[in-house]
């Protein structure tokens, strides 16, 4: 049996993390004697997304590095693999989150003002118990609330590499006046 290839390592490497994976993190597998070059590393991930381009998975770059996922072409039979139900965020969640992502570094009191409805406490403990923003400082006025921002995960989440990714807001309006009736609140009922 002949050792594994360089190309055959990534792929195990990015299969088994669960998470995306830096190049350096990639290069960081091997002991510093036989430690690939960034060059040599990025040739074997561009023959692998090249082996996963009729495959059922495919190579994605995402703020946290590479990864392996499945295609969205057949997400929807995957996902039957999984008994529980992905968690339905509400109304006032995503519009909480959404305004955090467009306007960070922003504070309650102005998510709340751009809502015109409080925010729970319990919305922005959801947002962050996930990861997806964190508090990165406090406005230098009285009372010195959070200044809340997106993370890596977040952005690893919803497949981006960067804000800059995100639709702009005029097509986000579009889709809400398009269809204004989704289902986004859970089976409880609304939360603000």
């Amino acid at each position: 049996m002949s050792p594994p290839t360089l190309k055959q390592i990534l792929e195990g490497a990015l299969l088994a993390a669960g998470t995306p994976l830096t190049l350096e993190r990639l290069r960081g597998l091997f002991p510093e004697a036989e430690r690939p070059s960034p060059g040599e590393v990025r040739e074997a991930l561009a023959s692998l997304a090249e082996d996963c381009r009729h495959r059922g998975i495919e190579l994605t770059e995402v703020a946290g590095g590479l990864r392996l996922q499945v295609r969205s072409e057949v997400a929807p039979w995957v996902s039957r693999l999984w008994e529980e139900k992905a968690p339905r965020y509400s109304r006032a969640l995503l519009e909480t989150l959404a305004i955090i992502a467009y306007r960070q570094p922003v504070t309650r009191g102005e998510i709340e003002e751009i809502r015109g409805v409080g925010v729970s406490s319990q919305i922005v403990k959801t947002l962050v118990e996930r990861e997806w923003v964190r508090v990165i400082g406090h406005r230098d006025v009285p009372g010195r609330p959070a200044l809340y921002a997106t993370t890596r995960q977040f952005l690893d989440y919803f497949g981006l590499k960067g804000l800059d990714e995100l639709p702009p807001l005029q097509e986000v309006r579009e889709l809400g006046e398009m269809a204004p009736g989704l289902p986004l609140e859970p089976p409880g009922g609304p939360s603000s």
